[in-house]
């Protein structure tokens, strides 16, 4: 996109230019015809196209000698047991040669190799193994690597029995271990005593790092703990307990924070700061700040402002800007957007592809889902379970239950068990045809199948039975919701009280909501 040469509004806004677009292989974005309804329809045959991430050439790779490259083969075969296997140690032992220790460098790139990977059951378990081995000398850094490990694990009886054995050893608390507890708490959802020890730390020492200070925000944000994030951020900010401000991950989290809170004004004020402390930006800041955008002209402002910025976009930021325009019904623009991202050679996630598959469910443009859905294959992206109900949704919504059932049936044949959410999406497709058996028939197959239902399930039901004037059948599944532990969400109530004709039905409708508000 040249987004600089047309100001602060995005190219993306003016549909009409999107399908003349050509990209770097000389074919058509897409094809664009009107139907009988004359609503647009997005027809995109480029998708299938071979793309650049798909033909990326190995490099050939250079081997100091011949026992170098069989060296270098071994490990990586070895490598990859570990990894299919998900264990280490037995791997591991076939590789001694009778008494004879494992090479140093063996071990530590494998560490190394999997704390990189953040593969850490892997490497708290090759640690533990080498605490045993005689031949093996373990220091204090594998220590702090194996505190490291639990901490990422959220495992504080491991990372508190670790350190229990460094003191006694003699050695003396240091950031990293104390960090390392820190975080093994908040993973564990142990949130007070993860502040606990930052606070700890701020009085006592070691002075928390930057990294301690990007650890306990996202542990308190996770646990809703924003009082007390915002004190230690803002505590940062006015430099009072450290003698650094802070950067790019810290302002990160915080706008998460004020997203997640709902506080969107605080979260662009945040955003402002950024640039006003000289902190550079980076995709992931105007990511943040996408994310919490549900207009699609603000999430196309922020994306030109990237781009001016001189910030490539990434699989996130494109994703993003799919998701709004979907979301706004601007089918055509989500998939100009998508297909710009394959073309700049960016792989596109499960999420991805999902993404623009909701953007055409949701208009019930099932040509175009379908596309996408074989796109997902071509490109070596599987589809998973939320895939194949994107799909289902998309027949539903183009009143199309027989290719609803058929896609349906095609999650068994695939090898996926179908969820409430699937069952859900089918049920709410016979609602709209007000047609209670099928809703019903739906209903008792999933309970066959050992599917526990929703508070989703019964209001559709409950939908279903309105939608037919069946006052006694919408109570008697109002109860039953309530029963199950749901308490029925403002769509049920409205229903019961819509049916309620007869001063008798209104009393009993009353009735229910009284009860429900005093449970409450």
């Amino acid at each position: 996109m040249e987004a600089a040469a047309i100001g602060s509004q995005s190219p993306l806004s003016f549909p009409s230019s999107l399908c003349k677009a050509k990209v770097s292989s000389g074919l058509p974005i897409c094809n664009v015809k009107i139907s009988s309804n004359r609503r647009l329809e997005v027809v995109c045959h480029g998708m299938l196209a071979t793309r650049k991430f798909m033909q990326r050439k190995r490099k050939e790779e250079v081997f100091k000698d011949a026992a170098d490259e069989a060296e270098q083969k071994n490990w990586r075969r070895m490598m990859r047991e570990i990894e299919e296997r998900g264990s280490a140690v037995s791997i591991l032992k076939t590789q001694r040669s009778g008494k004879e220790p494992l090479p140093r460098d063996v071990i530590l790139g494998t560490l190394v190799r999997f704390k990189q990977l953040k593969k850490w059951n892997i490497v708290s378990e090759i640690l533990e193994w080498l605490r045993t081995q005689h031949w093996w000398d373990f220091t204090e850094m594998d220590f702090l690597m194996l505190v490291t490990a639990y901490g990422k694990l959220g495992d504080f009886s491991r990372a508190e029995r670790v350190l229990k054995y460094m003191n006694k050893k003699g050695y003396h608390p240091s950031v990293i271990s104390q960090t390392g507890l820190m975080e093994a708490y908040g993973r564990g959802k142990q949130y007070r005593k993860a502040e606990a020890v930052f606070r700890r730390m701020q009085t006592s020492g070691p002075e928390p790092s930057p990294v301690t200070y990007q650890i306990i925000l996202k542990s308190l944000v996770e646990g809703d703990k924003y009082k007390e994030a915002e004190a230690i951020f803002e505590d940062l900010l006015n430099e009072k307990r450290a003698s650094f401000k802070p950067d790019q991950k810290m302002f990160h989290m915080m706008i998460y924070m004020y997203k997640k809170s709902g506080d969107y004004a605080q979260a662009r004020k945040l955003f402002a700061q950024i640039s006003e402390r000289g902190i550079p930006l980076s995709t992931v800041t105007f990511n943040s700040l996408m994310s919490f955008e549900t207009d699609y002209k603000e999430v196309s402002s922020i994306y030109d402002q990237m781009q001016r910025a001189g910030l490539k976009p990434d699989v996130v930021s494109y994703s993003l800007l799919i998701k709004a325009y979907g979301k706004a019904r601007r089918e055509e623009e989500a998939l100009a957007v998508f297909e710009e991202m394959l073309d700049a050679g960016v792989r596109p996630t499960r999420k991805s592809y999902n993404i623009l598959l909701d953007a055409f469910a949701i208009s019930g443009l099932v040509d175009e889902a379908n596309t996408v859905f074989k796109a997902m294959r071509r490109h070596r992206v599987e589809p998973d379970l939320c895939s194949y109900t994107t799909m289902v949704l998309a027949y539903v919504n183009a009143s199309d239950m027989n290719g609803a059932e058929k896609f349906f049936r095609r999650i068994k044949e695939d090898g996926l068990k179908p969820n409430v959410v699937v069952y859900g999406t089918l049920m709410k497709g016979y609602s709209k045809l007000n047609n209670v058996e099928k809703v019903m028939r739906v209903y008792e197959r999933m309970r066959i199948q050992g599917v526990e239902p929703n508070q989703t399930i019964y209001t559709t039901i409950m939908d279903v039975h309105g939608r037919n004037s069946d006052f006694g059948n919408a109570v008697i599944w109002f109860k039953e919701m309530e029963a199950r532990g749901y308490p029925p969400d403002q769509k049920a109530k409205n229903i019961l009280l819509s049916l309620a004709k007869t001063p008798e039905e209104q009393q009993e409708a009353n009735e229910l909501m009284t009860r429900l508000q005093e449970t409450m």
